[in-house]
C-alpha cells in the first residue's frame, strides 16, 4: 500500500511539472486519470502563497498523501473483516451437509445454526430461497417445505462436509470416484433434458436427493458450490423453465446480487450496494432482448450498455454489463458467469462500488439477465 501512495506522490511530482511535458505527451497518451488529481491539488494550492513554489509543491504532496490515505483506509472499510468458519461436523444421515445443516433438518435447527436470514426470495421450484450470511461470507440459502423441514440447501463457501471427503475446492475427479459416474439426463414431466457435459456442473442422485456440484473451471475443475435438493421438490418443477411473473423476476433479482457479493467477498472483494436506477436500465435492456428476440451487449438502435446509462442519467466513472440467457435459475446463470473468464473478471473488479440486475422471461419463460456495475 506505501509503494501505491509513493508512486501517486511522483504523480503529483509530475503534475506540477506538466507545462514543460504535457501539450507534446497528450497528443499520444491519454492523460485523464489525474483529473481527479487535478481537482484536489487545485483546492490545495489555491490557498498557497504564490512565492512559495517549493513550500507549497511539497505541502501539496504531503496533503495529497494525507488525503489518499484516508480515502484508502475508507475503501479498505468497505471489505468486511474475516468471519471465522464455522466447525463442520461430518453429516449424519446424508451424503453431504452445508454449514452442518442437512436435507430434512427442521426450522429449529436452521435457526440455532445460522440465525435469522437477511433475505427470502421466489425460487424457481416455487418456493423460497431463505438467505443467511454474515456480510456474505459464510454464505447459505436454503429451501423449506410445507412443514417448515430443509428441501433444499445451497452453498458457494467453503462450508461443505461430507462422509466422502468432499469439500470446497476438491477436484472433480475425486468428486467422481466418491459418488461414481454424473447423471446423463434428468427427466421433468412427460419431457427428458439430456445434460451436457463440460456445463462446469455434476448432477447425482444420492438416496432420495439430488445433488448438483458445480466446478470452478479457472481453478483446475475444483468444487465452488453445492446444491442438494429432495427429489420431491426437483421433480415439483415439472419443466426445464418456471415461467415468468413478477415475483420469481424479482426472486431471480434478488439472488444474482446475493450470490455475486458472495464471491466477490470470498475473492477478497468489497460489497457492492444494490442501486435502483440503474437496476431499472439493466431491466428494460433483458425486456428488450427478450421482447425482440436478440442477445447482444448493444440494443437494436444500436445503444451501448453505456450509452443506455448516460440515458437514464445514470453518473458513473467506471461501468460495465454481464449478460446470460436461458439459464433456468440464478444459481446456473451466476455459476456460468463465474466460468466465463470475460464475465468473471467483471464480477471481480475491485473498483465497482454499485450494481443492478434486470431479469425479463421471453414467451417460452426463457430468463434474460443483466447485471450493470458501475462506480459512483
Amino acid at each position: 500500500m506505501k509503494r501505491i501512495l509513493l508512486f501517486i506522490i511522483f504523480i503529483v511530482a509530475v503534475y506540477l511539472a506538466r507545462p514543460l511535458w504535457e501539450e507534446p505527451v497528450s497528443k499520444y497518451v491519454d492523460l485523464s486519470f489525474l483529473n481527479q488529481v487535478d481537482e484536489k491539488i487545485v483546492d490545495v494550492l489555491d490557498s498557497k502563497p504564490a512565492n512559495s513554489a517549493m513550500s507549497s509543491t511539497l505541502d501539496t504532496a504531503n496533503r495529497l498523501f494525507l488525503y489518499i490515505s484516508s480515502k484508502t483506509s475508507e475503501m479498505e472499510q468497505m471489505i468486511p473483516d474475516k468471519v471465522a468458519k464455522p466447525e463442520l461436523a461430518k453429516p449424519d444421515n446424508s451424503a453431504m451437509s452445508i454449514h452442518n445443516i442437512e436435507l430434512g433438518a427442521t426450522k429449529q435447527q436452521v435457526k440455532a445454526e445460522l440465525g435469522e436470514p437477511k433475505s427470502r426470495s421466489l425460487n424457481e421450484y416455487g418456493s423460497e430461497w431463505f438467505t443467511y450470511h454474515e456480510d456474505y461470507q459464510n454464505f447459505v440459502m436454503i429451501s423449506f417445505d410445507e412443514k417448515w423441514k430443509v428441501n433444499a440447501i445451497y452453498t458457494n463457501d467453503d462450508l461443505i462436509s461430507s462422509k466422502a471427503g468432499i469439500q470446497y475446492g476438491t477436484p472433480k475427479a475425486d468428486v467422481r470416484k466418491a459418488y461414481g459416474e454424473p447423471l446423463k439426463e434428468i427427466r421433468k414431466g412427460l419431457y427428458v433434458y439430456i445434460l451436457q457435459e463440460n456445463e462446469g456442473m455434476d448432477l447425482f442422485k444420492v438416496g432420495s436427493a439430488y445433488m448438483y456440484v458445480f466446478y470452478d473451471l479457472h481453478r483446475d475443475d475444483t468444487v465452488t458450490a453445492v446444491k442438494l435438493i429432495t427429489t420431491a421438490l426437483e421433480q415439483q418443477k415439472s419443466g426445464m423453465y418456471a415461467g415468468g411473473d413478477v415475483s420469481l423476476r424479482n426472486g431471480f433479482e434478488q439472488q444474482l446480487f446475493d450470490l455475486t457479493n458472495a464471491a466477490r467477498v470470498r475473492h477478497g472483494r468489497s460489497i457492492l450496494h444494490w442501486d435502483d436506477a440503474i437496476a431499472e436500465t439493466a431491466r428494460k435492456h433483458s425486456l428488450d432482448m427478450a421482447a425482440n428476440d436478440y442477445f447482444s451487449h448493444d440494443n437494436l438502435q444500436g445503444q451501448s450498455p453505456f450509452d443506455r446509462m448516460k440515458a437514464d442519467r445514470i453518473k458513473f466513472r467506471r461501468a460495465g454489463e454481464n449478460l446470460a440467457y436461458g439459464q433456468s435459475s440464478s444459481i446456473f446463470a451466476h455459476e456460468g458467469l463465474m466460468n466465463s473468464k470475460g464475465h468473471r473478471d467483471n464480477i471481480l473488479i475491485k473498483d465497482y462500488s454499485h450494481l443492478g440486475i434486470g431479469v425479463a422471461f421471453n414467451e417460452k419463460s426463457q430468463p434474460y439477465y443483466t447485471e450493470n456495475f458501475f462506480l459512483q
